[in-house]
């Protein structure tokens, strides 16, 4: 199959990993915003106060649909898990994967300093969990699983993205 650069899609997300055991294995907080990190498989497993904590260093932010939520180039201040709703990604080689609840982003620009790599617009009204610099620092260095977590998932982009340059390269749709 040949390679069409209009229609390719970059993997940002991981629909093949399997689906963490969701945390509403767990009581269900009275705190509203415990309650929606209670259901992001990124926090599954965390106590109410691991969420709690979370929930301290994070505010819940709103946008409409179309709504441009991180510009390509502009510097990132702020990391973005999705709670309720979903973005469209785009990058400079094409169009990415759409990003659903429980997915994040943002966080690339957090840890490297770089401007942004992608620009995210809310495909559907959007309900997000956000964390500025200090407070993602603040919070990696509290929740060391996390980092782990964060980290598996990093990995995971960076081999499909290597996936789908050699599928590129070798002329071949990855997708």
């Amino acid at each position: 199959m040949e390679f069409d650069p209009r229609t390719i899609r970059l993997p940002f997300n991981d629909p093949d990993e399997p689906e963490q055991a969701r945390a509403d294995t767990v009581a269900p907080s009275h705190d509203a915003r415990i309650r929606h990190l209670q259901r992001v498989p990124l926090f599954s497993g965390f106590n109410e106060g691991e969420l709690r904590r979370v929930a301290e260093l994070s505010r819940i932010v709103e946008a409409p649909a179309g709504t441009v939520v991180t510009q390509i180039g502009e510097p990132g201040d702020s990391f973005f898990i999705i709670i309720d709703g979903t973005v469209a990604v785009r990058t400079p080689v094409g169009a990415g994967s759409e990003l659903h609840p429980g997915d994040f982003f943002g966080e690339m620009s957090l840890l490297d300093g770089e401007p942004r790599s992608a620009t995210i617009v809310a495909s559907t009204d959007l309900r997000m969990l956000t964390v500025d610099r200090a407070h993602f620092w603040r919070l990696l260095d509290e929740t060391p699983e996390l980092v782990r977590r964060i980290l598996t998932i990093l990995s995971r982009r960076v081999r499909r993205l290597e996936q789908t340059v050699n599928a590129i390269l070798r002329g071949t749709n990855p997708t």
